[in-house]
């Protein structure tokens, strides 16, 4: 029998959900390839290790951009080799595939990511859904009651803001903002305020360790190194927690302007039931220091974090083939 399988394929990271197995595989969504032989050389963890630090007839390249497919064969690519590693294939049946994608998505956007999907995983159907939506089923939000669910997913390459109710998504806004801007946002800071040049590791690493979104609420600092602008040479500064609100702020505020808009539009009958159930932020950039106080300040409702924010997309889609197995039954039972 082939397993069913469930795939959160974002800008930063691919997540694999096997169906009666759980996540099975999360790896950076990168690719390297000989740019003189057009041969992948690494896919996943091993590529992510040659970002900034490869010969130049190597490239890392990350195929997935703003939540799209940028690169359409590397994506195909990626997946492919993703699902062979997994060896999900039954020898008789194929297995159904279920991924997520953005609600900005355009109907060419998602016309690609299900070829790319057809494409690598051998012929099963293939199942298209949206991510905040698959998101507040893995943060254990029961969607499919006639009640208001707010969640606000930010991912690597875009972050989603949506109002579900009755298993289905009333008001959304997909915003190109998210972990990468950033990430950005920390380089352009180094460069212009310290003369410093960095690279996405870096930015990463400093948005993790000791990064906040209010100031004040974290106190650590951090040695970085990088290039100096002006000379060339390497330099050293130390950075600290507030420093990096400065870098992060203008770009947390738009998320939580679209957040506004969202409340804006929608019934106020699910407005109310926002304001007694609060609203859910999952995805990477929900682990930011500070995050929950912050949308709570800006948006006047209560906010938490998901349990395991970097993971429920993915354990969201285990349900819905679960879910996709049980109406396929019940529609044969009705033939």
């Amino acid at each position: 029998m082939a397993k069913d399988i469930g795939i959160d394929l974002g800008t930063a990271n691919v997540l694999i959900n096997i169906k009666g197995k759980g996540i099975v595989l999360n790896e950076p969504s990168v690719v390297a390839i000989d740019t003189q032989t057009g041969r992948v050389l690494a896919v996943g963890s091993e590529a992510y290790k040659m970002v900034g630090r490869t010969p130049s007839n190597i490239r890392a390249i990350r195929p997935l951009k703003d939540g799209v497919i940028a690169d359409f064969d590397m994506t195909e690519q990626m997946l492919s080799y993703f699902i062979k590693k997994l060896n999900v294939k039954g020898i008789m049946s194929k297995p159904n595939i279920l991924i997520c994608c953005p609600t900005s998505t355009t109907s060419i956007e998602r016309k690609a990511i299900r070829q790319a999907a057809e494409k690598s995983g051998g012929g099963g159907s293939v199942y298209l859904e949206e991510e905040p939506k698959v998101a507040a089923i893995g943060a254990g939000l029961d969607i499919f009651q006639p009640r208001g669910s707010m969640v606000i997913d930010i991912g690597g390459g875009t972050s989603d803001i949506a109002i579900i109710s009755l298993g289905d998504i009333v008001v959304s806004r997909s915003l190109r903002t998210a972990g990468d801007r950033l990430n950005m946002d920390i380089m352009t800071y180094m460069r212009k305020s310290h003369g410093l040049q960095i690279g996405e590791h870096t930015a990463e690493k400093i948005k993790i360790e000791i990064g906040t979104v209010v100031p004040g609420h974290r106190t650590k600092e951090m040695e970085v190194r990088g290039r100096d602008i002006v000379n060339g040479l390497p330099r050293t500064v130390t950075l600290s927690s507030d420093q990096i609100e400065k870098a992060l702020h203008d770009t947390m505020l738009s998320v939580i302007e679209a957040a506004k808009e969202v409340l804006e539009q929608t019934p106020p009958e699910l407005a109310a039931d926002i304001i007694d159930r609060g609203i859910v932020l999952t995805g990477g950039g929900a682990l930011l220091d500070g995050i929950d106080s912050l949308f709570a300040k800006y948006l006047k409702v209560p906010v938490v974090v998901a349990d395991t924010p970097l993971d429920d997309v993915a354990l969201g889609t285990g349900f819905l083939l679960e879910h996709i197995e049980k109406n396929s039954k019940k529609n044969r039972k009705a033939k």
